[in-house]
């Protein structure tokens, strides 16, 4: 909070808005409610945010808030409701909760270099919270047959249909069986994409070919942006896809899939504590060449071992065969 009772949060992405900017279309799962000031600010388990999140998200490079959550009633559903109109007053694109059974109803394809681009998402639950009896569409869930229905629905219209879903078990480094299923369930039955969250850690990916098609699936992309307690909990990925498309054929494929690790620095100046999201990498190499401001030389075997367990955790990026 600023002295004039504002707040501000560019520090959280600035290390790292470049690499948000570069893509054509970046998304990002919200696990926070947008409720007003009026219902207080408060962190874990039912969290509130200020909507000054919304401004700061777009200008920072986001162009899509998945908001299918478990935490998407953390303020019932008056406060999921605020929420979407505080994002799309921002310019940001929504996902996975809705205003009403008409909204619910419309699928989000965005036409990008003219690759026409669906995206769909689903959560596994509310923490609990019910759902109002009188609003049964506001969020989509974690169904495998409407999930599958979507697809079937949507693939005679799209080049490419991406899943962003909200699964798994937290703290878990490996996917589940159920996951597993899932994901090679929706893969054969027509989506391109699965982007995971959840479990607050970095899980497994994998590239799969199904009919002559490359798939991805990565299970949890790990937290963005953190203050869990533990490394792995405060670890994450700018994940990046490029896809090609021969209008001629009208087909596209997936071709390159690359990922920059990423960290959650906590740190104080002034007696109050800051947070920024750094990408490893250029900040070990900021530091050995004495550019880093806030990190030192003590600060190196901890990014060497947080880089070296997201790699080993996700492997060699993807690049298709020519």
């Amino acid at each position: 909070m600023q002295p004039d009772g504002s707040y501000r949060f560019e520090g959280f992405f600035r290390e790292v808005e470049d690499l948000i900017k570069e893509g054509d279309y970046s998304s990002t799962d919200f696990e926070a409610a947008l409720a007003g000031s009026e219902t207080g600010y408060t962190g874990y388990p039912l969290f509130n945010s200020p909507d000054a999140i919304a401004d700061f998200l777009k200008r920072a490079g986001f162009d899509l808030v998945i908001t299918a959550n478990n935490h998407c009633l953390d303020r019932g559903y008056a406060g999921g409701i605020r929420t979407l109109r505080v994002l799309k007053q921002a310019g940001l694109d929504t996902l996975g909760t809705y205003e009403n059974a008409e909204s619910s109803k419309k699928y989000l394809i965005k036409n990008i270099r003219g690759v026409k681009i669906a995206y769909l998402a689903y959560t596994y639950g509310t923490n609990g919270i019910p759902i109002p009896s009188e609003h049964p569409d506001y969020v989509n869930f974690l169904d495998k047959d409407k999930i599958l229905q979507d697809i079937k629905t949507l693939r005679p219209e799209v080049d490419i249909i991406i899943l962003a879903l909200h699964w798994g078990v937290e703290y878990q480094p490996r996917p589940n069986q159920d996951q597993i299923m899932l994901a090679c369930s929706f893969l054969e039955a027509g989506a391109d994409v699965i982007l995971g969250s959840h479990p607050h850690v970095i899980q497994t990916m994998e590239t799969i070919n199904i009919k002559g098609q490359n798939k991805f699936v990565i299970y949890s992309m790990g937290n963005f942006i953190s203050s869990q307690i533990g490394n792995e909990r405060n670890s994450g990925i700018v994940l990046k896809m490029k896809f090609k498309k021969d209008f001629a054929a009208g087909k596209t494929d997936l071709q390159e899939v690359s990922y920059t690790p990423t960290f959650t620095h906590s740190y104080y100046q002034s007696g109050k504590r800051y947070f920024r999201v750094i990408p490893i990498e250029r900040t070990i190499q900021k530091i050995k060449q004495g550019e880093e401001p806030l990190m030192n030389q003590a600060d190196l075997s901890l990014l060497q071992s947080v880089l070296a367990s997201t790699r080993q955790q996700l492997g060699p990026a993807f690049k298709a065969a020519n």
